[in-house]
This record gives C-alpha cells, sequence and structure tokens, in this order.
C-alpha cells in the first residue's frame, strides 16, 4: 500500500487546501474508509474462497460479465497502472539524485527485475515481499522521528480544528483531494487476490487486511504532518517531490540526496506488492476462460509466470507512453468503481446466504467446502456503508471535475464488455464443434 501516492500527492493538495487540519483529515477520512472496505473485503475473500479479487467476486455475486470486465480493469488499470506510476516515481527520486539515469529506463528495467523475481517460487515471491516491506516501514518510521526531533525552524502546522478547517473539511476541494488519497490507499484489497494461496483465509485475511490498513494509516498521517512541519508551503505547492523537499529542511542538501535514494527505494516495495498480487487476476481470468487458457500457465515451480510477464508487459506500455497525473486519475477512477461494485455486494451476498439457509437449513460457506463458516465484517451494515459513501463521494467528483479520465474509465469498462462478448460467442462456437466431433 505504501508507495506513490503518500509521497506525491501532498502538492496537489495544497492548491486547494491550506488548513493543517483539514489536510491530515484527509489521511484519516481516507484510511477510515480503507478499513471500512478492508473489513467487508474480509468477508467476501472468506465467503468466496478463491483468488482473483474483484473479478472473482463480481463474477460469483452479479454476472460472469461483471466479473470479466473487473478483471479487464484490474488487468489493464487496477495493478499495472500503479505499477508504472510506482516505478516512474521510483525512477524519478533517484534519477534526482544521480541526473545521468535515465528515470523512464530506470523504471523499465525495476519492472523487469522483480517480474523476474516474483517469476520463480513462492518462498522467494514471498521471502522478498516481507524484507522489503519491514525495511520499508522501519525507513518510514526513522524518517517521521527525525522530522519530529531535526527540524530547526518547524512550522505550525494546525491540528486544531477551526471554523475554516471544519468548513474546509466539507468544500469541493477536500472531495477532490480524496481523490489522491484514495489511489494513496489503494492495495488495502490486495490479500483477497492471493486467498486461494492463503492458510486458513477466515483467521489471517482479516488480520491483514483490517490490521494493515491501519498501520498504514497511522504511517500516512505521521509523514504528511511531518511534511507539513519541516518545509514552507509555498515550495510543496504542485510539486510532486514532497518527500525530498522536506527531507532538505530535515537533513540538508547531503541528507537530502541520501533520503532521495532512500525513498526511491522504499517504492521497491510497492512495485513488488503489485507484481505480486495482480496477475493471480490475469491467472483466474485463464481458468475462466478457454480464449485466455495461455494465462492460466503454471510453471514448474508453482507460479503463473505468463500473467506474471503479461501484466508486466502493460506496465511498460504505461511507463513508456503516458502522464503522470493521466495515469493516476484514470487509474483512481476505475479502480474505485471497482471496489465500489465488490463492497456493494456484500449485501446482497448476505441476502442470497440468507435465501439460502431458509430453504435448505443450515449449511456450509458459498464454495461449499464444509470449511468453518466465513468471517462476518465487524460493524455491519455500517462499515461497508462508511466505505460506499466516502468511495461513491469521490467517483461523483471526478465525473464532474475530470470527465476526461472519467471517460477514458467509462471507455475502458465498454471495451471490456465488448471484449466479453466476442470470447463468449467464439467459445460457445469452439463448444459446439467439440461436441458436434
Amino acid at each position: 500500500m505504501i508507495g506513490t501516492g503518500v509521497f506525491t500527492s501532498l502538492g496537489f493538495q495544497l492548491e486547494s487546501l491550506r488548513s493543517g487540519f483539514a489536510l491530515l483529515m484527509l489521511w484519516v477520512v481516507g484510511g477510515v474508509a480503507a478499513v471500512c472496505g478492508a473489513l467487508t473485503y474480509a468477508e467476501l475473500g472468506s465467503t468466496i474462497r478463491r483468488s482473483g479479487g474483484e473479478y472473482t467476486f463480481l463474477s460469483h455475486i452479479y454476472h460472469p460479465a461483471a466479473g470479466f470486465v473487473s478483471g479487464w480493469i484490474s488487468a489493464t488499470i487496477g495493478f499495472a497502472a500503479p505499477t508504472a506510476l510506482a516505478a516512474i516515481t521510483f525512477g524519478t527520486y533517484l534519477s534526482s539524485v544521480f541526473p545521468a539515469l535515465p528515470a523512464r529506463w530506470l523504471a523499465v528495467g525495476l519492472v523487469l527485475l522483480l517480474s523476474v523475481v516474483h517469476g520463480r517460487t513462492h518462498r522467494t515471491s514471498g521471502g522478498f515481499q516481507r524484507w522489503s516491506t519491514t525495511a520499508k516501514v522501519a525507513l518510514i518510521l526513522a524518517f517521521v522521528a527525525a522530522g519530529l526531533s531535526l527540524v530547526a525552524e518547524p512550522r505550525e502546522v494546525g491540528v486544531v480544528p477551526s471554523a475554516d478547517g471544519v468548513s474546509s473539511v466539507f468544500s469541493a476541494g477536500f472531495a477532490v483531494s480524496l481523490i489522491f488519497v484514495s489511489y494513496s490507499y489503494s492495495g488495502w484489497n490486495a490479500a483477497t487476490y492471493v486467498t486461494g494461496e492463503l492458510r486458513d483465509p477466515r483467521r489471517t485475511l482479516p488480520r491483514a487486511l483490517a490490521a494493515g490498513t491501519l498501520l498504514v494509516m497511522l504511517l500516512y498521517v505521521g509523514l504528511n504532518y511531518v511534511f507539513l512541519r519541516a518545509a514552507p508551503v509555498e515550495e510543496m505547492v504542485g510539486r510532486l517531490e514532497v518527500g525530498y523537499i522536506a527531507a532538505g529542511y530535515i537533513f540538508g542538501p547531503v541528507g537530502a540526496d541520501l533520503m532521495g535514494i532512500t525513498l526511491a527505494l522504499l517504492l521497491v516495495s510497492t512495485v513488488s506488492a503489485m507484481v505480486l498480487a495482480g496477475p493471480r487476476v490475469l491467472h483466474a481470468i485463464g481458468e475462466d476462460y478457454p480464449t485466455f487458457r495461455f494465462l492460466s500457465s503454471i510453471n514448474a515451480r508453482g507460479t503463473p509466470g505468463v500473467a506474471i510477464f503479461t501484466q508486466a508487459a502493460i506496465s511498460l506500455l504505461f511507463i513508456l507512453t503516458e502522464s503522470f497525473e493521466t495515469i493516476l486519475v484514470f487509474s483512481g477512477f476505475t479502480m474505485g468503481l471497482n471496489t465500489f461494485l465488490a463492497a456493494g455486494g456484500v449485501f446482497l451476498l448476505r441476502r442470497r446466504q440468507a435465501s439460502d439457509r431458509s430453504a435448505d437449513g443450515p449449511g456450509d460457506g458459498v464454495d461449499g467446502s464444509g470449511t468453518d463458516a466465513p468471517y462476518r465484517a465487524w460493524g455491519y451494515p455500517v462499515t461497508p456503508v462508511v466505505f460506499l459513501a466516502v468511495t461513491g463521494w469521490t467517483l461523483a467528483y471526478i465525473l464532474r471535475d475530470r470527465p476526461f479520465e472519467a471517460g477514458l474509465g467509462l471507455g475502458l469498462i465498454a471495451v471490456g464488455l465488448a471484449i466479453y462478448a466476442v470470447t463468449r460467442a467464439r467459445d460457445r462456437r469452439a463448444n459446439g464443434r467439440r461436441t458436434r466431433t
């Protein structure tokens, strides 16, 4: 989860918000929504016990066409685009310290390297992810501690709510800024993409989703507080490299360069997580649709190698062709719509389960495996409603204020539906020929 957004979005938020209270509340509201979404997804993932995330959820709850389009979004935008954004930021931070290194090609190299790492074995993949995530959290905590103790002339952040701060929370600028915050929290649902590979998902999935999201919320609030405390607002407005700017005021020029390298290395874990989770969606699509059967291939070491390198190719296409902000808003809209529909499905899923129990008596989980009853979302129905309300508010403002990017997202959905229709027709013809034979 921790990656591009928290190190780049404050500059955009400062263009419409100047209240420290409102700026920090952005990360609290976004974090609460993400925790509510995580609790909802924990129920979905422990009930529908198959890897694939929203692709699996929407296929089961709504219709295979909804799942296919969700998988299409996840494959082309949901993971490939954030992978590209994190890799671009990695290259930008590193090339700011070493100008001779081209940022774009650094990004390309990182995606290729991590695809090879995760394409080997589960042990290599999981071990690298644990190591890189632990290092990332430790370095962020060290950055926050330095920002609280080493700044010679700290700025007044204004965390106590005032009349202006409270009014800013209910402003259009706050809602638009949630676009960037929602993107920064994207990845809270990643564990549901490997549900089928987890031991005891009923116990481990809720813990991974909720505890991980709460930890990230605390880290995000702390980081942004330090950014505002260390650097003048005027120097960060509209800038991507807010972490590098703040580091200059905390550590000085040499320390800023070292921190630039450190922040770049932090993003390696972000790219790694996306390269790990995303291909499982492509793999699930390959299992379900004969036209894409090649994506379901598993190598001798048990990893979906073809799916991993297919996603890498899409990420490289984004890196080489699109601008940072266009990718961010475009992917934020499509990912938000995807998660909105999946979280809303928990109400339909419970209604369906209640209907099945009344007809057949007590039964097993949705997968029919005879395992223990699935996890139930804490705080239901409030938790899914909170997530749906915040996500829906953000989507509405993207439609109103960023119609071009929203239009691209809706166009992508239309293309996915068309591909689904063609694929189903082709598969039906192929099945008909085999039946006659």
